[in-house]
């Protein structure tokens, strides 16, 4: 039920460590361990399957993590498929038009394609598709960063007011230490593939321990 911050420079290893934990990357070495269960890349079977569902992906751009040909109603409608969530096509539209509603959406637009929406809406449906597979752990990697600042505040708003309703724990990936303050109980920062300094977040800002850390803060706006 808490967001923990993963702050760093470009470069620093913050999506690689993002695409490790949800198993698009293999790892060197260490091992990505949920409730002690080892995660696996390509793991099958029903315990793999499950344990991927409690684990989903918010990525950096909407524009690029949405088939465009589909609909969004096809988008959002999928996870339910392919985690046999909900039996029914009349109960997986259902379920559709509730999450888009979820994250401030229409159910009418489930009828719609994705290049017909906005850059924030597009990420409200990447958010509802997440929230399909009912999960536990949300990755979000730079969610709001190719987004306009306006639209980052509804963003972050939306998956605040998300974590209170469901319980959600976030791992937030970004380089803006506003976003940081504005979301996350705890961070740590990351240094040439290094995590150099670990806090709660008020602690973070108010004592900053690494030099790296006090170099970022000092150059935030």
């Amino acid at each position: 039920g808490e967001t923990y911050a993963l702050v760093g420079e470009s470069g620093s290893g913050k999506s690689t460590i993002a695409k490790i934990l949800v198993g698009l990357m293999t790892p060197t070495a260490g091992d990505v361990i949920i409730d002690g269960q080892r995660l696996t890349v390509g793991g099958s079977g029903p315990d793999a399957r499950a344990l991927r569902r409690r684990l989903q992906m918010v990525f950096q751009s909407p524009y690029a993590s949405l088939n465009p040909r589909w609909k969004v109603g096809s988008l959002i409608g999928e996870p339910l498929k392919a985690f046999g969530l909900i039996d029914g096509k009349k109960e997986q539209e259902r379920r559709v038009h509730a999450l888009l509603e979820m994250v401030g959406l229409a159910a009418r637009d489930a009828d719609r394609y994705p290049h017909e929406f906005s850059g924030g809406q597009r990420q409200r449906i990447c958010i509802a598709r997440v929230l399909a597979s009912e999960p536990e752990i949300i990755v979000c990697d730079e969610p709001t960063s190719a987004l306009d600042v306006s639209v980052q505040a509804q963003v972050l708003n939306l998956l605040r007011d998300l974590q209170s309703d469901l319980g959600l724990s976030y791992l937030f990936i970004t380089h803006d230490l506003a976003v940081v303050r504005q979301i996350a109980h705890r961070a740590g920062v990351l240094y040439l593939g290094q995590l150099v300094e670990e806090q709660p977040i008020e602690k973070l800002f108010t004592s900053p321990q690494h030099p790296y850390t006090q170099m970022l803060l000092d150059a935030a706006p």
